[in-house]
């Protein structure tokens, strides 16, 4: 069974979510990402012992920051599912586009188009 998620979503693989730093997801929104969310193993079951939890805290300080800097922290999501679970997977990425086509564009993206 071949599963199907939306074609906007642009996947980048890292070892494991506690490589992804907040800087990483603040630059995807600088780039003009309308959303990032990241999916990790199951809290207690990651192979680096807490990289999970660390990007958890990581999507929440980001979540602050983009709602400080009138962004939306409903722009950026932390899911976690285990690697047997690709129907889920494909739920989350439905989920979050859907998210994302409610919010509209990045403002960034809006500012930078109204500028050039």
């Amino acid at each position: 069974m071949r599963l199907q998620y939306p074609s906007n979503i642009q996947i980048i693989l890292v070892p494991c979510t506690g490589k992804v730093d907040v800087i990483h997801m603040l630059h995807a929104f600088e780039k003009g990402a309308d959303g990032v969310y990241v999916v990790g193993c199951m809290e207690g079951d990651c192979h680096f012992n807490s990289g999970n939890l660390r990007a958890r805290k990581r999507v929440e300080q980001v979540r602050k920051i983009l709602d400080t800097i009138n962004i939306g922290g409903e722009r950026v999501q932390m899911y976690n599912l285990s690697s047997s679970e690709g129907l889920r997977f494909t739920q989350f990425a439905i989920e979050m586009n859907e998210r994302i086509l409610k919010l509209g564009p990045n403002p960034i993206k809006r500012a930078a188009d109204k500028a050039a």
